[in-house]
């Protein structure tokens, strides 16, 4: 049997809430802060920074404008 095998079969005995768990770890070291590099990381920071100051100063998006807003960064 494979590690990915045997991985796999722990995973089918796991609760519910221990797979979300284990599927929020696996995605943030796949794709969270650590998984960009330093130009990236400093861009996402600004991009916060930059709707923090936005919703201080009274400016906000509507949800179709978000949804817009993902799409187009998606490629979708």
């Amino acid at each position: 049997m494979s590690s990915v095998d045997a991985i796999e079969q722990a995973i089918e005995r796991l609760t519910a809430v221990e797979r979300d768990a284990l599927e929020s770890r696996l995605l943030t070291r796949r794709f969270g802060l650590d998984a960009l590099n330093d130009h990236e990381r400093t861009e996402l920071l600004a991009s916060l920074d930059q709707a923090e100051r936005d919703i201080d100063e009274g400016r906000s998006h509507t949800a179709d404008e978000l949804r817009h807003a993902v799409r187009s960064w998606a490629g979708e």
